[in-house]
């Protein structure tokens, strides 16, 4: 008889992601804005298109330096993650084994995340920055291993969804009700409210998941570092792993230029303002809310191989179209709407698809390597695609084409996988 699917652990779970997933949004929505707003080519472009110059308080800051500004962050990530990750696998104590890690980043998070809106130079936006995402590194990696310590590799495709789902319901919370806030009450309502939300829906997933027994791995190299188990993959008789982490890279690469540039393009291109910008951000995020389950029972039935090409040829033909077409907040929401459902068949059965590589005593590593692959991703897509938008003219509908090519160097590295799974096996040899 099958065995029934968990929904209720599943939602349950989805509060973790839920929490992580309204940070994010907002930086990327926000920060940009601030870092750049009073650039005077920005308002000589806006001005010689008609467009009203946005009342935004910023530093002045060019697209490379700025984008470069916000990755940051992310080489905490590509370090940090990958650590804890592998790190929580071992942690065992009365808290459990992810749960420690979650009381410790999200406190430190929280009160940095406050602070940001509050910095008055480009130095104290930074500090604040780089503390907010060391606590957010802390505990990312091992709440999204819960992925892999309560489902079966059958399951995760669906409980992904689900879970994503729920992450997609925070990013679009924090989008439109951050926008809102904005224009409504000021810089730092925004950031006052997402911290306080994330902490809320963290403690929701502490209380209520249950975590497994602790697992007895025959081999367990406690002390494997992120180098260690590249190494592995990339020494392996199988190169589908290679192939795997590779396509993460270029996905991601081609997502986070979109994502980090996504509301310098609508104010500085179309004249919106950040509130604006951030709602319109909103269609993205609520159309994968909307596909992410149905992304992840396609994977389920399909093969998540299969599910991710069809995602990557969607989002292929739908940048290159925004390329030509966006010239309002129409032709920019129908493409966000678009761009939305075929990232939900890529990002859904990406993690799952990690798994099925991996050692199921060795999650958090695996959950490590994935993050190592994306969050590298966000450090050099925005500073690439930041350096080609200035060279271009500082003219950021170059984004486009940047996403476009990233997205089809992903599909090439996607279909080099010869196969589906392999035998899972552990990480580095003792």
């Amino acid at each position: 008889m099958k065995e029934k699917f968990p929904y209720k652990k599943t939602f349950i779970v989805g509060f973790g992601f839920l929490g992580i997933s309204i940070v994010w949004p907002m930086f990327n929505s926000f920060i940009p804005i601030f870092l750049q707003a009073g650039n005077p080519e920005f308002e000589r472009q806006l001005l010689e298109a008609g467009r009203e110059i946005p009342k935004v308080v910023g530093f002045g800051l060019g697209p490379s330096l700025a984008f470069f500004v916000m990755t940051w962050d992310n080489l905490i990530n590509v370090f940090v993650q990958p650590w804890a990750g592998s790190k929580s696998d071992s942690t065992w104590n009365r808290f459990g084994r992810r749960k420690p890690w979650i009381l410790i980043g999200a406190p430190i998070a929280a009160v940095a995340l406050i602070m940001i809106p509050l910095a008055n130079t480009v130095l104290a936006i930074m500090v604040f920055i780089l503390i907010t995402n060391f606590g957010m590194a802390l505990f990312r990696s091992p709440t999204v291993a819960w992925l892999g310590d309560l489902f079966t590799s059958e399951q995760r495709s669906t409980a992904n969804g689900i879970i994503n789902l729920m992450g997609g319901i925070g990013a679009a919370v924090a989008l439109f009700g951050g926008g809102i806030l904005f224009d409504k009450l000021g810089r730092a309502a925004p950031f006052v409210a997402g911290a306080l939300l994330m902490l809320v829906m963290l403690s929701i997933a502490l209380i209520l998941v249950k975590e497994p027994e602790k697992i007895k791995a025959e081999k367990s190299p406690e002390n494997a570092s992120v180098w260690d188990n590249l190494r592995y993959v990339w020494q392996g008789e199988n190169r589908n792993g290679v192939y795997v982490l590779l396509a993460i890279l270029f996905w991601f690469m081609g997502y986070e230029a979109l994502q980090t540039g996504l509301s310098s393009f609508a104010v500085f291109s179309l004249g919106l303002t950040p509130g604006q910008a951030s709602m319109m951000s909103t269609l993205f995020a609520a159309s994968f809310i909307l596909f992410a389950l149905p992304s992840g029972l396609i994977g389920t039935r399909i093969g998540r191989k299969q599910t991710i090409t069809i995602g990557l040829t969607g989002m292929i033909l739908i940048f290159a179209t925004g390329y030509l077409v966006i010239s309002s907040q129409l032709t920019l929401g129908i493409i966000l709407v678009l761009g939305g459902f075929f990232w939900s068949m890529v990002n859904v059965n990406s993690l799952p698809m990690v798994y099925d590589y991996g050692d199921e005593s060795r999650i958090g590593a695996y959950t490590g390597l994935y993050y190592f692959s994306s969050q590298s991703a966000a450090v050099l897509g925005p500073v690439l695609s930041g350096f080609i938008v200035e060279s271009l003219g500082s003219n950021y509908r170059w984004l486009w084409i940047f996403s476009t090519l990233f997205m089809l160097f992903a599909f090439f590295a996607i279909r080099a996988i010869k196969s589906h799974k392999q035998p899972a096996q552990p990480l580095v040899a003792d």
